[in-house]
């Protein structure tokens, strides 16, 4: 693209899961990894991998948690998920049989038997050494930015700065284990923000965050240096990504693409089209491959229009090329929206032939996108665009029980007084890997959202006894068998970050 353009694109996915292997499977644990992985990480990445080999450079931004990296790294995972994709195979060709006599749903379990067919081959070929040696290599050439970020995704604005820091620190020490590379950016999980944050930012070596657009006063247009720092934040044009995915509308509830609510459970797959928002399941039409692409070229195109247009306006109001950022979690383009993976790469082909720049983050800077600095005010991506998702009257009793065990958590640790002051202590680490499961911002979303609210209540208790059980070992500890066993037993279920250090928690 030469000349003038219209402005920067970026488009910035968040991928993340919080810890689901060995805490059930249906209908919420295991089984949610394994379809977003299927439906959401195997197609992005195949299009990712597709645009290197045309020689394609700056694509996307693309935030990987490092809890999810070690799900999609892990042997247990990579062996059960195998068997998910075999077990997917049975359940396209049972379907096939059963809808013999509905030509629609025929071709769709057909359809669905050659995808998952395609899927198991990509995995065996690409995946079977774990999403690590393949992400290093979109790293390496350049295709994507990364952004890594705190270890299990806790909701930061409510931690203790020392919890806050260590849950940083040992998730780009993770990334930079699994990666090469230390990223220099993060997405900060549920955008969450409070003032002061970017000095912890800037002690990390975080150069770049992301925060929602009214966090900018709904000035997007570029980048600012945060307060004093030199850390950089970048907002979401939520007139842009709203196209896209609303609380209330956007192409995905499009009565022509698929259904994600609907379930034929005899073969656990999706037969249905939307259809319309108040149509019962029992009454929805069959899915229609047709109509769906249809559809999707006009939201292409759409999208398309739509950046055009609001970059357009935004060069008229601030007389320069400006930026948008587009920011999405990358589960909704497969797993959540059938058709969002082809969506994906439409507009990531149209846009430059638009005349739009699309670029990463670090590309936007190097493109001369930076305004003046910006004092954030306390924020986040939620409801209400503050903290009421994750300290809320709902989850009041969550944010007493995450403070108290912040408190067990700091003073069951021993003071260091120098970095190696101590011999690591493999139940130190456990226990500190145990609370910051805990600390995971799923459970209160989860509990205020009302979904699976259940599962996330236990999860954030289970989690916190066996802190509480590891705690205690630890203080009693003489080096006998019960520790021993209770090492083995918590290993062989919740050991995401095989290099976590608890001796790294009192580090100034």
């Amino acid at each position: 693209m030469t000349g003038r353009t219209e402005g920067t694109f970026c488009l910035v996915l968040h991928s993340h899961l919080p810890w689901l292997a060995h805490h059930g499977s249906w209908p919420v644990g295991e089984e949610w990894l394994y379809q977003a992985w299927a439906h959401s990480y195997l197609p992005v990445v195949d299009l990712l991998r597709r645009f290197a080999e045309e020689g394609r450079r700056d694509v996307l931004t693309l935030g990987v948690t490092p809890v999810l990296a070690a799900q999609l790294d892990d042997p247990y995972s990579l062996r059960t998920f195998h068997e998910w994709l075999g077990h997917w195979q049975l359940r396209a060709l049972q379907a096939s049989t059963l809808w013999r006599d509905d030509p629609l749903l025929r071709e769709l379990g057909a359809a669905e038997y050659l995808t998952a067919i395609r899927a198991t081959e990509d995995f065996e070929t690409r995946w079977r050494n774990g999403f690590s040696p393949t992400l290093r290599s979109l790293v390496d050439s350049s295709v994507i930015e990364l952004l890594g970020g705190p270890a299990t995704h806790p909701f930061q604005p409510l931690l203790d700065p020392r919890v806050r820091a260590f849950a940083l620190r040992t998730g780009l020490d993770d990334t930079q284990l699994r990666i090469g590379h230390r990223p220099a950016g993060i997405w900060a999980p549920e955008c969450g923000y409070a003032p002061g944050m970017e000095e912890g930012y800037a002690a990390a070596g975080v150069r770049r965050f992301l925060v929602d657009g009214p966090s900018l006063r709904g000035d997007t247009s570029a980048p600012r240096t945060v307060g004093s720092s030199e850390v950089v934040c970048f907002g979401r044009d939520l007139e842009v990504t709203y196209r896209v995915w609303s609380p209330k509308a956007g192409y995905p509830g499009h009565a022509h693409y698929r259904d994600f609510h609907t379930w034929a459970h005899e073969v656990g797959l999706k037969p249905s089209r939307v259809t319309g928002k108040q149509v019962p399941p029992a009454a929805k039409a069959p899915y229609d491959p047709a109509l769906a692409a249809d559809t999707l070229r006009l939201h292409v195109k759409d999208f398309v229009d739509t950046v055009v247009t609001r970059l357009r306006s935004l060069r008229e109001r601030h007389g320069r090329e400006s930026l948008v950022v587009a920011a999405y979690d990358t589960e909704l383009f497969g797993h959540w929206w059938h058709e969002g993976p082809a969506w994906l790469e439409g507009i990531l082909r149209a846009l430059p032939e638009a005349g739009v720049r699309v670029t990463t983050l670090g590309g936007a800077l190097e493109a001369g996108h930076l305004g003046p600095p910006v004092d954030l005010p306390a924020s986040s991506w939620g409801s209400g665009k503050d903290w009421r998702v994750w300290d809320g009257a709902q989850v009041s009793d969550m944010v007493q029980s995450n403070a108290a065990l912040q408190r067990r958590l700091l003073a069951s640790v021993p003071p260091t007084g120098g970095p190696r002051a101590h011999a690591r202590n493999r139940l130190a680490d456990l226990a500190v890997s145990e609370a910051l499961l805990a600390l995971s911002s799923d459970w209160a979303f989860m509990v205020t959202k009302d979904s699976a609210a259940g599962y996330a209540r236990d999860r954030a208790r289970v989690h916190a006894e066996r802190f509480d059980r590891v705690a205690a070992l630890l203080s009693e500890s003489s080096g006998g068998a019960e520790p021993q066993r209770e090492i083995k037993r918590l290993l062989a279920e919740d050991n995401p970050f095989g290099h976590l250090d608890a001796r790294g928690l009192t580090r100034p």
